[in-house]
């Protein structure tokens, strides 16, 4: 009963520490025209320690993983934590832009995947039941950070300079993420030791390297590679393709919080419906539809058309996302979560660095947005085929009836 009351204490921690660590990174934009005049620093330049952040969480993501398989949870959390304040606050002291580069980038963005991971990987392995509405749950408290830490930096800009606000947030991120940090535990399956559930665990004698050259695992990083390529487009690109409908600048930002909002109730809903019909079946489903919302930004050229279509591609794209770590847990030994989640989650960020990249290189080409959402259908239904392509691994109890 402790042990059933205890695991959706883990979801509050992996919640909170998701909002806090991408509302730590997330914040940069907040930051960027205010650091740019403040130092000199061109807002391209700054805005590289983001893309360095990104390729950093995707490098970072299977080691993390590996190492939370390794020493447990807690300690890897609990270090990330540590570093990710430390180099937030080292970030705001920074004298040079590389240094910020680097300090905000690459550590920054590694740490961010030292406790993302990990916590994904942690939650996976306490719910046997309600396994996609508790990734979920933890995802949706990830969705959180633009509508709390990115306000706060905002208004800590209208009392200081940048420094002393990113300086404030480092502290904000140290006082929450580090206690809560604390309370992660391994599953219980783990602390019982190596034999224990055995039983009950998929592909008990599969080694990690037998595991990251199965069909499935590439299967499941070709589908989030191309998933995450087919939202991350459209989501850097739409309020500049608002704008250039004649949308104001304000009002087109806002297409943002509706798309984030409506994330929100998507991950909750995706978490209920993987639990009732099958988190794969949802899944293919979902990117399916994910597809062909993309597309309808084609179709777009008023603000209601655009808060309509982000409301439908936000619900998705965030609902789907939670559903790959209950497809590994469903299929992979519970001893290797955290190196399994973590190679999706590379795959997942390096399809999120494509984007923008093919979004703005279609847009200099054509002089229009519209290629951008094209391609992104056509890899949405690449995501689709290659998820449809996804055979579980055969459980024990049919290989040992056959």
């Amino acid at each position: 009963m402790v042990q059933f009351s205890y695991r959706w204490v883990i979801v509050a921690a992996g919640g909170v520490l998701g909002c806090v660590a991408i509302g730590s990174m997330f914040s940069l934009p907040v930051f960027l025209l205010t650091m740019s005049k403040e130092t000199g620093w061109s807002v391209t330049g700054i805005s590289t320690a983001m893309t360095i952040g990104f390729l950093a969480m995707a490098f970072a993501a299977m080691i993390g993983g590996g190492l939370s398989d390794r020493f447990g949870p807690r300690v890897v959390v609990l270090t990330g934590s540590v570093i990710l304040a430390a180099s937030l606050a080292l970030a705001s002291r920074a004298t040079s832009l590389i240094a910020f580069q680097l300090l905000f980038g690459l550590v920054v963005g590694g740490a961010t995947a030292a406790v993302l991971i990990p916590m994904m990987a942690s939650v996976a392995g306490w719910f046997e039941t309600q396994r996609s509405l508790a990734l979920s749950l933890v995802s949706a408290g990830m969705g959180m950070a633009p509508m709390t830490m990115a306000p706060l930096a905002a208004w800590l800009l209208t009392m200081h300079d940048w420094r002393a606000s990113m300086l404030i947030i480092a502290c904000v991120a140290a006082v929450i993420m580090i206690p809560t940090a604390l309370l992660v535990r391994r599953p219980p399956q783990l602390e019982a030791g190596a034999g224990a559930f055995a039983g009950d665990d998929p592909q008990p004698d599969m080694t990690v390297r037998e595991a990251v050259r199965s069909p499935q695992f590439l299967v499941l990083l070709a589908a989030n590679f191309f998933c995450c390529a087919t939202h991350s487009g459209p989501i850097f690109h739409t309020v500049s393709y608002a704008i250039t409908c004649g949308i104001p600048m304000v009002a087109a930002v806002s297409i943002y919080s509706v798309e984030g909002f409506a994330g929100m109730f998507g991950r909750i809903a995706f978490g209920i419906m993987g639990d009732r019909f099958g988190a794969q079946r949802v899944l293919v489903l979902g990117l399916l539809a994910q597809a062909f919302g993309v597309l309808c930004y084609v179709f777009a050229s008023q603000l209601g058309q655009f808060y309509s279509v982000a409301a439908v591609v936000g619900f998705i794209y965030a609902g789907v996302m939670p559903l790959y770590a209950v497809i590994v847990r469903d299929n992979f030994p519970l001893r290797m979560m955290g190196t399994i989640i973590g190679g999706t989650a590379m795959a997942g960020s390096l399809g999120m660095s494509l984007g923008p990249l093919v979004g703005g290189l279609l847009y200099d080409r054509f002089d229009s947005y519209a290629y951008l959402y094209i391609a992104s259908w056509g890899m949405g239904l690449a995501a689709f085929l290659i998820a449809m392509t996804f055979r579980p691994f055969p459980r024990r109890e049919a290989m040992a009836a056959a």
